[in-house]
């Protein structure tokens, strides 16, 4: 159960319009007015709370659970307890992420200006737009409605950040277009230079960093990464990409559509990820290649050449996912038999 001292819960909701709202079918609609009061883990769910099997590996769990209703497939269906109500969708994981979200919502942005943040006259700020103690908006900056800037965070010149936006405390903000419904957490940093300069014995030289960064709608930034302006073209993140904590976005990159980039990944200058490419944490990818969509890197991958649509990649340097595998498992056996031979 979540802690009510951090977050507000709303409810309680009938099942039939949790149902409803996540898409998923009454196995039974004489349960419809069934009070769900919150969301739980199987483990930890009672009367009143609903729950989800998605892992199978989670099966004894669900046998097992006293929550009042649970999401899963159908086809695990007849593993559920007697009396647990059921909930059938053949996505149990994503319609219990709707679910949460029905009891515990955004917190709304609470309009308004605190007294200590800096506003420039000549910034644009929309309807029920909050700014957080000690933030600045610089001139030029367009703040889309609804969005929320916290406190000790700095909206550069001329940056635009869309509507119902969320950034959060000590983010800064320059040389960028934002959309809408994107969520920076603490710490994030955007648009500063990328690292570009010119090697020459008697001392390196700046190369001015002309481009900006484009982040599509509903992206979600993870604290403390970094995503570098572009040199001349662009850095553009593609909309409803997720990027989590400590990642390196170097310039010129682009990522499509609901790329994934995960903890401490890193990405040199240049690099394109087709939509819905993933890229696993610790793994990094060289400047100027081209990784296809939906291709998967496997964590502390250190990918160097270019890689089709589709593909698994693993090890450094990387390789198709079978053929490391294949590899790992012939080590071990050569150091089983190098060991008994030595017995």
């Amino acid at each position: 159960m979540a802690d009510p001292r951090f977050f507000d819960k709303a409810g309680p909701f009938p099942l039939g319009l949790i149902a409803e709202r996540i898409g998923a079918k009454l196995a039974d609609p004489a349960m419809a007015e069934l009070a769900i009061e919150d969301v739980a883990a199987l483990d930890q769910a009672g009367p009143g709370q609903l729950s989800f099997l998605d892992n199978p590996r989670y099966a004894a769990a669900f046998a097992a659970t006293h929550a009042a209703a649970c999401i899963v497939a159908e086809k695990h269906a007849g593993r559920a307890p007697a009396g647990v109500a059921l909930l059938l969708t053949p996505s149990p994981y994503h319609a219990y992420a709707r679910a949460a979200q029905l009891f515990y919502p955004q917190p709304k942005a609470q309009p308004g200006i605190h007294a200590s943040a800096f506003v420039d006259p000549a910034a644009h700020l929309g309807e029920g737009v909050s700014v957080g103690p000690q933030a600045v908006i610089e001139a030029g900056a367009v703040i889309g409605a609804g969005s929320i800037i916290g406190a000790g965070s700095m909206v550069g010149r001329n940056v635009v950040l869309g509507e119902a936006c969320r950034v959060g405390m000590q983010v800064s903000l320059s040389h960028c277009i934002i959309g809408n419904r994107v969520t920076l957490h603490p710490g994030v940093r955007i648009g500063q230079d990328g690292f570009g300069f010119a090697p020459h014995p008697a001392g390196h030289i700046k190369v001015p960093q002309l481009g900006r960064v484009l982040i599509g709608d509903d992206c979600d930034i993870g604290a403390n990464s970094c995503i570098d302006r572009g040199s001349g073209p662009d850095t553009v993140i593609g909309p409803s990409c997720w990027i989590d904590n400590l990642v390196q976005i170097g310039h010129n990159v682009s990522l499509g559509r609901g790329c994934i980039v995960i903890a401490q990944a890193g990405i040199a200058g240049s690099s394109q990820l087709g939509d819905f490419a993933i890229l696993a944490a610790q793994g990094g990818i060289a400047g100027h290649l081209k990784i296809g969509s939906g291709a998967r890197i496997a964590a502390q991958a250190g990918v160097m050449t270019d890689i089709e649509p589709g593909a698994s990649y693993a090890g450094s340097p990387a390789q198709p996912a079978k053929a490391f595998f294949r590899e790992v498992a012939a080590l071990r056996q050569f150091v089983k038999r190098r060991g008994r031979e030595h017995e």
